[in-house]
């Protein structure tokens, strides 16, 4: 992707941070027929560390259906994983540089992460249970009373689980976009960041959050 360098995001820490609020991946992979051209599907995501010390960047982790094709047809295949965060549209009407000189034109700010790696199969009982496991603690923690595969009965959750085949990307690139105004003065960006907060709308304020987020990243960078 097109990343000019005050967008870009390469640190492991604050890329694993952001796949953790956004784990509903866009998994592109080669697909059967290569006329028709690649393949997306969106799939939740664990991501985890390591766990290899030449493997900085990480390990990604979920599982697909068994009637899915893909993971026949991009087994061992290299592939793209798209997270969109925060994302919403700027007027050039928020900028107080419009009333000094009129040069400035709407854009779109927003936040994403690209990872690749090879697509390896986990087809085993135990590797799609324990998948489906973290998959499931990851996203029950903030449950009162989380539900776990073992809530269920067991020869249900067997059934189930025969349904399913375990993926593992070990990530050989991690790469972090986010487009939140830095390339503008400090006073445009106070007003986008207005700008957002007086809609009502969830999106807008969610980037005025992201935004706040790189402000203060920038101000930790030029200590």
């Amino acid at each position: 992707m097109y990343l000019p360098k005050h967008f870009e995001e390469t640190r492991p820490e604050p890329l694993h941070e952001f796949l953790r609020a956004h784990p509903l991946g866009l998994l592109v992979t080669p697909g059967a027929d290569a006329s028709a051209g690649p393949v997306a599907n969106a799939l939740p995501f664990v991501v985890e560390p390591g766990p290899l010390p030449d493997q900085p960047l990480g390990t990604l982790v979920g599982h697909v259906a068994r009637a899915n094709p893909l993971w026949r047809e991009a087994r061992d295949a290299n592939v793209l994983i798209v997270f969109q965060g925060a994302q919403a549209y700027v007027s050039p009407n928020w900028y107080p540089s419009k009333a000094e000189h009129g040069k400035v034109v709407p854009t779109w700010n927003y936040a994403m992460v690209q990872a690749r790696g090879p697509l390896q199969v986990l087809d085993d009982p135990a590797s799609v249970r324990d998948i489906v496991t973290r998959l499931t603690a990851r996203h029950e923690a903030t449950q009162p009373r989380p539900w776990t595969p073992d809530d269920a009965p067991p020869e249900f959750t067997e059934a189930l689980l025969r349904t399913i085949v375990g993926i593992r990307i070990p990530l050989v690139s991690l790469v972090g976009k986010f487009k939140l105004s830095q390339n503008r003065p400090a006073a445009d960006r106070a007003g986008v960041v207005q700008g957002l907060r007086a809609s009502g709308e969830a999106a807008q304020h969610a980037t005025a959050d992201s935004m706040l987020q790189a402000e203060a990243t920038m101000a930790g960078a030029a200590r």
